[in-house]
């Protein structure tokens, strides 16, 4: 029998990663509300730099030197401590590649991100799952699954999928708790979302410590989720060694041109952060009110909430329902929250139809 190449035997393990659907089953296009994009698009200014970008003939800046520059000034961060991506996804992977594999844990809490999973695995660590408190991060169920083989703690703050959110002294405490050797991964792709009063600290914690790691991305408020560019920032030796596993060439010339005008027009921003919170709290007021049909809301600081189904309408049953009305979300069964759906705030029209879907369905399930 003539031999073939065999894939590394953890890779086995990894499922991979499924995205939020665009359409129905019968490929009938939908209102997207399944992927967490901004649903204001994005800035002008970005559609006009992304058009006058430089020439796809031409390899980009693969330092990409002047976003990392604007964003060192933006967030007052020397721009050696910053490291560009294609999408915060990729510096995910770099950050478990670098400091986990073989033999070691990659520590996260249930019902986190999917990718983190994969993230472990890609590596050949094992992932370890801490339980949740009613859907969000717990940092004593996170400190209590810390071994002597954990290297890697993965955070989202605000939590995809759920939308929970850790304050400034919870961040502060897991990090205080953990081992010096231990990296602690803050992802905050939905931190723009957030008061900024009510910040995590993340930032500052990655500007003090050695173990700390940040990743942002323009995916979200910025609108730019089709340009794949994230950043991180960290000890400047940390994204030294992530410097060395990363792409080459890894952010487009389209990508750096677009993030960069996009970082100069916050006030497209708060623009985006004012509308979801404003639609959100209709939209919980709205889920609230059919509390007697078993249904609530997750709280959520992000641009999603997670609805728990409680009664006689199930999460799949409600999925259905909006699918059939033209209303595409995310059912996570797979996830253990076969019981839920993570639904995008989209326009005020679009969640004002989405919770008379639901009301409308939880009636007739009684």
């Amino acid at each position: 029998m003539t031999a073939v190449p065999t894939p590394k035997p953890w890779i086995a393990g990894i499922d991979a990663y499924v995205p939020g659907k665009a359409a129905g089953d019968d490929g009938r296009l939908v209102a997207k509300l399944s992927a967490n994009e901004n649903s204001l698009g994005c800035s002008p200014l970005a559609l006009a730099a992304r058009a006058e970008a430089e020439h796809p003939s031409r390899y980009p800046d693969g330092d990409s030197t002047a976003l990392r520059a604007a964003l060192g000034t933006h967030y007052g961060i020397d721009p050696a401590r910053i490291i560009m991506g294609a999408g915060s996804g990729e510096l995910l992977y770099l950050a478990a590649s670098a400091y986990a594999g073989l033999g070691d844990e990659v520590l996260f809490s249930q019902y986190s991100f999917s990718l983190y999973d994969i993230v472990a695995r890609r590596c050949g660590a094992t992932p370890v799952e801490a339980p949740a408190n009613d859907y969000a991060n717990d940092v004593d169920a996170l400190l209590a699954k810390v071994t002597p083989r954990t290297r890697v703690v993965l955070v989202a703050n605000p939590n995809n999928p759920t939308g929970t959110y850790l304050p400034r002294g919870e961040i502060a405490r897991l990090h205080a708790r953990l081992p010096g050797d231990v990296l602690l991964v803050l992802d905050q792709a939905y931190a723009e979302y957030v008061a900024p009063e009510d910040d995590d600290g993340s930032l500052e914690l990655a500007a003090a410590q050695p173990n700390v790691f940040v990743t942002r991305t323009f995916s979200k408020a910025y609108g730019l989720a089709g340009e794949r560019v994230g950043w991180g920032t960290g000890p400047v030796e940390l994204v030294e060694v992530l410097n060395r596993l990363r792409g080459a060439f890894n952010v487009a010339n389209t990508a750096q041109a677009a993030a960069l005008a996009a970082l100069g027009d916050q006030g497209f921003v708060e623009q985006s952060r004012r509308h979801n919170a404003e639609i959100r709290r209709r939209f919980a007021a709205a889920i609230a009110a059919l509390g007697n049909h078993g249904l609530r809301m997750v709280p959520s600081e992000a641009n999603f909430v997670l609805v728990v189904f409680e009664g006689a309408l199930s999460g799949e049953a409600a999925y259905q329902a909006l699918t059939q009305a033209g209303y595409m979300t995310r059912w996570l069964p797979g996830q253990g929250l076969g019981h839920t759906l993570r639904i995008t705030i989209g326009t005020a029209e679009q969640m004002d139809t989405v919770a008379a879907i639901l009301r409308m369905a939880a009636e007739a399930a009684k």
